[in-house]
């Protein structure tokens, strides 16, 4: 633990493997160089609650971005001062894609507006980019009311989490939380095509992919007031986030999806090839489509194996590079 954050992950890093820009040293972040980013879908009964505790805080700088809203929402936040942008596509993703194009700060607090994340917790938040962090994470699980989350929810974020860790070799507690903090330049860096809900997860694997500085600190969750409705679909959702994650590995870890592919290739032309074997040997009968599908299968195992393998290569040179890259500009910079 160091000072309530916890750092996961790996970073930006100097040819000789040692982790930079992160200090000790922390410069306190102002207010107004933070936009408070909120998309919203049908909040009018806690975005208002949202917006004052920030602004009670010092926040004032709060941008709403709607996707769409067919109660209140939208009047409810521009009463309370908030400016609001109403996206001009669909789903989460897009939402802060389209609103990153409007903030003109260097920082960027982002949260949902359903009332479940505490304002309180914006200082703390916000803190590890003080000390070169580019993007904060707050764990949901460190302080969760009791009824916040569902069996059935807590028990799929645990195995997404775990599935990330094993996937993209990170481990950052709470990959799904909506509460984040970053520098609008890190941002930049990343490549976002997620359109929904998905958006944090892409958000955790570009982090691995192109090495932004990534930390964990606890936060408080609360359960949804009564009167909002959730937007998530808990099995859909999740088995949407599942096939994301993979899906990601072909750019940030090939070895494992393409790996993976080709030992179920291998896998299912051996059981085939098994099948064929024991027909001949027990009844003579032989299955000559089927061993030719058994041979094809194995030997496409055996090429996505290898094209694996040369992926995995060229992805860990491609990092390399880019990080003598970023070691270059800083020096010039520092001169």
């Amino acid at each position: 633990m160091e000072d309530d954050a916890v750092r996961t992950g790996s970073g930006p890093l100097s040819d000789g493997g040692e982790a930079i820009a992160v200090t000790d040293e922390t410069e306190e972040i102002s207010p107004d160089e933070v936009c408070v980013l909120i998309p919203t879908l049908n909040e009018a009964a806690t975005i208002a609650d949202v917006i004052e505790g920030f602004a009670e805080r010092g926040y004032t700088n709060v941008l709403v971005v709607d996707g769409d809203s067919t109660d209140d929402t939208r009047e409810i936040a521009r009463d309370h001062g908030a400016e609001v942008l109403v996206q001009s596509g669909d789903g989460k993703g897009q939402a802060v894609r389209e609103a990153l194009e409007y903030v003109t700060v260097p920082y960027v607090l982002m949260l949902d507006g359903d009332g479940t994340y505490d304002p309180a917790d914006a200082d703390r938040m916000l803190e590890p980019l003080s000390r070169g962090y580019e993007h904060v994470i707050g764990n949901r699980f460190a302080d969760m009311d009791d009824d916040a989350m569902r069996a059935l929810n807590g028990f799929g974020n645990r195995m997404i989490n775990r599935a990330f860790g094993f996937v993209h070799g990170a481990n950052y507690e709470d990959i799904l939380s909506g509460y984040r903090a970053f520098t609008v330049d890190s941002f930049k860096r990343l490549s976002l095509d997620s359109d929904g809900f998905t958006i944090e997860t892409e958000l955790a694997v570009e982090c691995v992919k192109h090495g932004v500085e990534t930390t964990v600190v606890p936060v408080s969750y609360s359960a949804r007031p009564d009167e909002s409705e959730t937007n998530l679909h808990p099995v859909k959702d999740g088995g949407t986030i599942l096939l994301a994650l993979y899906s990601l590995a072909k750019t940030n870890n090939p070895l494992f999806y393409f790996g993976s592919l080709g030992v179920a290739g291998i896998l299912s032309g051996s059981l085939i090839a098994v099948y064929v074997l024991w027909e001949w040997v027990q009844y003579h009968q032989s299955h000559e489509v089927m061993a030719l599908a058994s041979a094809a299968a194995i030997l496409l195992g055996v090429q996505l194996l290898m094209f694996g393998v040369l992926s995995d290569m060229l992805v860990t040179l491609h990092r390399e590079q880019r990080r003598r890259l970023e070691r270059i500009a800083r020096d010039a910079d520092d001169e």
